[in-house]
C-alpha cells in the first residue's frame, strides 16, 4: 500500500483574541482540507501569542508595574485547556480530571474547540498553545487528532532566555509521541518547540521512541534555523514540518505596544548613574529603550544601545564620528542592508530592517516556514515575508525507511551497549 500523505504547515500569526485566532485556525484548516491536507502544523505559541519585543519591565533585580500589568494582559490572553500545574498525563488526556459543575467542563472550551474544527475538517491539527494552568504559563502544543480529539500534549521543558521570565518549565514526560493511522499511512509523531530542537538529548528521546514526523514549531526567523531543520530530518531519518510565526509590528497587541507611561515613570526613567553618566532614554512601554545620547561626566558623549538579547550597551563617541558609526563598529552592510562582515552574521537579512518608520509595516518576525524530507533536503520553502501562508508537499513515509538502510541513530547506529539514556517519566521504546 503507498504510504503517501500530503502533509502541511500555516505560516500565520496571532490575532488580538483567542476567539479571532481560533476563528483563523478554522478557516486555515478548511482551506487545508480542500487541498487534501491531512496534517497540519501551526507556529510556536499561536494560540495566547509569541510576546515578541516585551521585557515585561524586568531587568536583574528590578521589576516593575507595568510589566506586572503586561504580565496580567499576556495571561488573559493564554488559554486554559483543563490540566493541572503539575501535569495530570492521561487523567487529562482521557477527561478523567473533575469537571467545573458551573461550566460542565473544564478549561475554557478551547480543547473542544480544536477538536470540533479537526472532526469538521478531518484535518489533524498540532498548534501551539500558550497554557495557563494555576498561576503559571506553559509553552505547549497540542495534537488533535479528526477521529479521537486531543491525543497528546507537550509542555516546552526549556523556555529559552526572556521566556523563562513568563514561561514555566515542563515535564520531560510530555515529551511522549503522538500516533496515528490516516489512509492506511501509520504516522508517529514527535514534537520539539523552538530551541528544544539544539538539545541533543531530547532530540534523541524522539529519536527513541520512532518518529517519522518531526514537528518543530518555532519562533526563530533566522537563516540558522533551516540548517538545523535538515540536520534533525537526517539524522532522525524523519520529515519535518517547522512553522513560525509571520508578523508586522502594527499586528502585535496594543500592551506591548502602547504600555502608556505614566509622566512618574517618564521621570524616573531620566536618572543619575556611576560616573556622572546622566541616561534619558525613550520609553516603550515604560521600558527605556533605543539608541540614544547621553553625555559624560567630562561631555564626552555616549550612545546607548541594545542587543538581540536587550542587553544594553553604551558606546563611547568620538565627537568626529556619528552616533551610528560609533554604535555598530563591526557591522558593515551593503546597498542591500546585507551584513558583509562574515564573522559576525547572525541574522537572516530579512530579518535586520527593524528599525522601522513609524508605521508598523516592518516585520518583527519574517518567518522562514519549511518541510524537509529524511534526507536532510528541504522540499517546501522556507518562505519569507508571507503572513497567511499555507505550505504543502505530498510526501511517502516509506522514505524513512528507505534512509534507515545506512543510518538509525536509536538501532543500529546507536551502541547501546555503550550508550544508554533515561528520562525522567518517559518510556522511550516505540509505540505499539
Amino acid at each position: 500500500m503507498p504510504q503517501r500523505l500530503l502533509i502541511g504547515l500555516s505560516q500565520s500569526h496571532t490575532l488580538s483574541s483567542v476567539p479571532q485566532t481560533l476563528s483563523a485556525l478554522r478557516d486555515t484548516t478548511k482551506r487545508a482540507a480542500e487541498k487534501g491536507i491531512s496534517i497540519l502544523l501551526f507556529p510556536e505559541a499561536y494560540l495566547g501569542g509569541y510576546p515578541r519585543t516585551c521585557s515585561f519591565g524586568a531587568a536583574i533585580g528590578s521589576r516593575t508595574d507595568l510589566g506586572r500589568d503586561q504580565y496580567l494582559a499576556y495571561t488573559k490572553s493564554a488559554v486554559d485547556l483543563g490540566d493541572t500545574p503539575g501535569g495530570a498525563g492521561d487523567e487529562w488526556l482521557e477527561n478523567y480530571l473533575p469537571v467545573n459543575k458551573e461550566t460542565g467542563r473544564r478549561g475554557d472550551g478551547t480543547r473542544e474547540t480544536l477538536e470540533e474544527i479537526a472532526r469538521e475538517t478531518g484535518v489533524f491539527i498540532v498548534t501551539g498553545v500558550v497554557e495557563k494552568a494555576g498561576g503559571s504559563l506553559y509553552c505547549s502544543a497540542v495534537y488533535v487528532d479528526p477521529r479521537r480529539g486531543v491525543v497528546g500534549k507537550r509542555r516546552k521543558v526549556m523556555p529559552t532566555g526572556s521566556e523563562r521570565l513568563v514561561w514555566a518549565q515542563g515535564s520531560a514526560s510530555t515529551l511522549k509521541v503522538a500516533t496515528t493511522t490516516i489512509k492506511g499511512v501509520r504516522v508517529v509523531m514527535g514534537c520539539a518547540i523552538c530551541w528544544e530542537n539544539y538539545m541533543p538529548l531530547l532530540r534523541y528521546s524522539l529519536y527513541s521512541q520512532g518518529v517519522n514526523l518531526w514537528l518543530a514549531p518555532t519562533a526563530d526567523p533566522r537563516d540558522t534555523w533551516e540548517p538545523l531543520m535538515r540536520t534533525i530530518a537526517c539524522e532522525g531519518r524523519c520529515f519535518v514540518l517547522s512553522a513560525n510565526q509571520c508578523m508586522k509590528k502594527k499586528s502585535l497587541p496594543s500592551w506591548i505596544t502602547t504600555g502608556g507611561a505614566s509622566s512618574r515613570e517618564e521621570d524616573e526613567a531620566t536618572s543619575m548613574t556611576g560616573g556622572g553618566v546622566r541616561v534619558h532614554e525613550t520609553l516603550a512601554n515604560g521600558i527605556p529603550v533605543g539608541n540614544n545620547t547621553t553625555l559624560s561626566k567630562g561631555g564626552r558623549r555616549l550612545s546607548m544601545t541594545k542587543t538581540e538579547e536587550n542587553h544594553e550597551i553604551a558606546w563611547k563617541c568620538d565627537n568626529n564620528k556619528t552616533i551610528d558609526e560609533e554604535a555598530n563598529p563591526l557591522v558593515e552592510n551593503d546597498d542591500n542592508g546585507n551584513n558583509n562582515n562574515n564573522n559576525n552574521k547572525t541574522q537572516h537579512p530579512r530579518d535586520l530592517s527593524s528599525s522601522g518608520d513609524g508605521s508598523g509595516e516592518e516585520f518583527v518576525s519574517v518567518g522562514g516556514s519549511c518541510i524537509v524530507n529524511p534526507m536532510g533536503k528541504t522540499i517546501a520553502g522556507p518562505i519569507w515575508e508571507k503572513e497567511d501562508e499555507l505550505l504543502y508537499t505530498e510526501v511517502d513515509f516509506d522514505d524513512c525507511d528507505r534512509g534507515h538502510l545506512d543510518f538509525d541513530a536509536a538501532g543500529h547506529y546507536s551502541r547501546p551497549d555503550a550508550f544508554k539514556l533515561t528520562v525522567e517519566g518517559l518510556d522511550l521504546n516505540p509505540p505499539p
